[in-house]
């Protein structure tokens, strides 16, 4: 697979629609004029022994919203922050410990719609030097990298379904060794895929 760094600065230039948790169920009619609440997550790419790497986080599972799943660093919007980058940026450096300072923004990807009410917007970054993590207690168990060729790879995604709130729902998921990423963090991770460049 080609440089995926210098395929995804391509494709975060060009505009993608939105994604949703509900992109593979039909059957589901989304009621209008829903308040979503707005939020960031940032994926952090750094430089790998084989390429490139993605970091990623095991939740908490005490935790409110998504409790276990595997997920990018990142929340809500406080009213604090001056914008959706700002979210992202805070958000990681409380989860895992990365400074703002260390980080070069490549941009953003369209919004991505959860089950759980929120609006989360992915915000995509390059780590310019190592650091060591520090998940935050509470909220994070483990933080983790996954080779970003494979998260970027189509055919590693597989669709499963499992029941819901009385239904039947089907969502993305891209296993990686011990960790089962599934869920909007698979979603995202599809929709980033889909949106490179052919090569």
């Amino acid at each position: 697979m080609s440089d995926l760094l210098a395929q995804t600065r391509v494709a975060l230039r060009r505009p993608a629609p939105a994604s949703s948790d509900y992109d593979l169920n039909s059957d589901v009619i989304l009621p209008e004029g829903r308040k979503l609440r707005p939020a960031a997550v940032l994926a952090p790419i750094t430089k790998g022994s084989d390429g490139y790497d993605l970091i990623l986080t095991k939740r908490s599972s005490a935790l409110k919203h998504h409790p276990g799943q595997i997920a990018f660093p990142g929340g809500k919007q406080d009213d604090a922050d001056h914008d959706l980058t700002a979210t992202a940026l805070r958000e990681a450096h409380e989860e895992i410990g990365l400074p703002a300072s260390n980080v070069e923004v490549l941009g953003q990807f369209s919004a991505h719609e959860t089950v759980t009410g929120f609006m989360v917007t992915p915000i995509v970054a390059f780590v310019h030097t190592p650091f060591v993590p520090k998940p935050e207690a509470g909220e994070v168990d483990v933080v983790f990298k996954v080779p970003l060729s494979h998260v970027l790879d189509p055919s590693r995604f597989v669709i499963e379904s499992r029941h819901w709130r009385g239904h039947r729902r089907s969502y993305y998921a891209v296993p990686y060794g011990p960790y089962y990423i599934w869920g909007a963090t698979a979603r995202i991770l599809r929709a980033w895929t889909d949106s490179l460049p052919s090569t």
